[in-house]
């Protein structure tokens, strides 16, 4: 029999604790900490938590990890809550409190299903941690608009495990992060050779696979000259913007900065540059996009859009002078672009009024914006997060454009999380990303999920860089998030099935010993 485990024998406030700091260590392995080995140890702590627990006790230790989890991965929304949503300082700090809880219930969930269905199974730990790993992230990502932040791959870019991304996307890189974990959880809990040749061998085919594979290159450079990008960041303030007396200013701040800029391929400004709709706006455009149409440049700029029947309002990304086309955003922002359960809330406090809140959400099938002869992929700030928006963006463009305006953050780590999520996206579909934002990061991504060119973050800058077109598409962008999705859940089922084939006797055996 093995030996007990530490946490089996710590009492609960430890117990409790230790789940607490255990779901906290992600954070670290990601931006912009990059401690990698973390988001593993989480997950090998995570396991052992949860073994031999009941089930009442997995869903209490799931859910404060996945407090522990949320509240430090995602401490940034009490900035935007107290600063720029004006609530006072408890109340912005119970909403935080509230948020994190709520979405810790992921983790509840998990742990529940972990310890009910799968912990149990044959290679339950080995295997089925990682798998249902997959589908809580991925569930995640859709339930109730989605929260796709905190995935275990991100921690990933830059190690072996990277070379995974272009054929599995981030969800294979969690899943391989989770399969470390599990693979060296069972290779301490047991003592048994085949298990030791089980863990190695799933570990060695993850990371010397991932190793294998970064080399590849899934796509080419066209044979064109790189295109030359610039950025304008403004670094206008948050409390300023939406000012209707301010907005001379701001014209006045993008007007002077362009003279120098026409002939350049594509000039990027960030999300909603100029604070009013377009159409209102629309005379003041139009001799910029003449100049830069004369210069064989694209303008892009994010500018609110109003529909033309009335009543919808769009946060949208507009491509004038030697560009055309416009896009609005398909994923909202809850409460910082739509109000759930806006007859109760609008006009409780500020947070639930803050300025344009009232988005509508863009169709599916929006064409990519035109920039001269390319086309260019727009996802506006929080869709760069969704990987499976990107994959089939990807499909029909040259270039992957994020635009944002991560001025609602403040100097707190989640402005670095989101622009990791971009690199990420470079590397999934082998495309650049164009990143830019008010108060930054602004930066060119390579097809590898390296940063060419990055701007320093609350400064007025200019950023000046190249890109190019490839050819070709990687296996993630062709299918997407569903080979690993359907994958996870394939591997659940086979796992269950066999389980369900031994006869009764040996299946009560196996649930009295450690699973494995």
């Amino acid at each position: 029999m093995p030996a007990p485990l530490p946490v089996e024998r710590l009492p609960r406030w430890a117990a409790a604790l230790a789940s607490l700091i255990a779901g906290a260590l992600v954070t670290l392995s990601l931006a912009p900490y990059n401690l990698w080995p973390a988001g593993i140890l989480s997950c090998l702590l995570l396991c052992a938590l949860l073994d031999g627990t009941s089930l009442r006790q997995a869903l209490w230790r799931g859910w404060l990890y996945g407090l522990g989890f949320f509240g430090a991965g995602t401490s940034w929304v009490y900035v935007s809550i107290h600063v720029y949503g004006y609530a006072p300082v408890p109340l912005a700090l119970l909403l935080t409190v509230l948020f994190c809880a709520g979405l810790a219930l992921f983790q509840l969930i998990f742990a529940g299903c972990y310890v009910r269905w799968v912990r149990g199974l044959p290679a339950g730990v080995l295997m089925g941690f990682p798998a249902l790993w997959v589908l809580s992230e991925w569930l995640r990502s859709w339930f109730l608009t989605g929260f796709p932040w905190l995935y275990l791959g991100y921690a990933h870019i830059d190690t072996p495990l990277a070379g995974w991304a272009p054929v599995t996307g981030v969800y294979g890189l969690s899943f391989a992060c989770a399969l470390s974990a599990s693979g060296l959880y069972i290779a301490w809990r047991k003592r048994r050779a085949s298990v030791w040749i089980s863990a190695a061998t799933a570990l060695l085919v993850t990371w010397v696979g991932g190793a294998l594979l970064k080399p590849v290159e899934w796509v080419a450079p066209a044979n064109e000259t790189p295109l030359q990008i610039a950025f304008y960041q403004p670094n206008i303030p948050q409390q300023l913007k939406w000012e209707r007396s301010y907005l001379p200013h701001i014209l006045g701040q993008y007007g002077e900065v362009m003279d120098p800029l026409y002939g350049k391929d594509i000039v990027i400004w960030p999300e909603s540059a100029v604070p009013r709709y377009y159409q209102d706006m629309q005379a003041w455009f139009e001799p910029l996009a003449r100049r830069a149409a004369s210069g064989e440049t694209t303008l892009i700029s994010g500018v609110p859009w109003r529909g033309e029947q009335g009543g919808e309002y769009y946060n949208s990304v507009v491509a004038l002078g030697s560009g055309a086309g416009v896009y609005h955003k398909q994923r909202l922002v809850p409460f910082g672009e739509y109000v759930p359960l806006e007859d109760w809330l609008r006009g409780l406090i500020a947070f639930f009024d803050l300025p344009m809140s009232g988005f509508s959400a863009g169709h599916s099938d929006q064409p990519p914006l035109r920039a001269g002869p390319w086309r260019v992929a727009p996802l506006i700030c929080y869709e760069i997060a969704y990987p499976q928006q990107a994959a089939v963006a990807a499909r029909n463009a040259d270039l992957l454009l994020t635009v944002s305006n991560d001025s609602w953050f403040g100097d707190s780590i989640g402005p670095l999380q989101h622009l990791q999520m971009a690199q990420m996206r470079a590397l999934e579909n082998g495309r650049y990303v164009l990143r830019g934002t008010n108060n930054g990061v602004s930066a060119i991504i390579n097809p590898q999920g390296h940063i060419t060119a990055a701007s320093e973050q609350f400064v007025e800058t200019v950023l000046s860089g190249e890109a190019q077109v490839m050819l070709g598409r990687t296996p993630f962008t062709s299918f997407g998030v569903w080979p690993m999705v359907g994958g996870s859940a394939l591997a659940l089922l086979v796992m269950a099935a066999i389980w369900y084939s031994q006869p009764g006797e040996r299946r009560r055996q196996r649930q009295a010993g450690t699973p494995g």
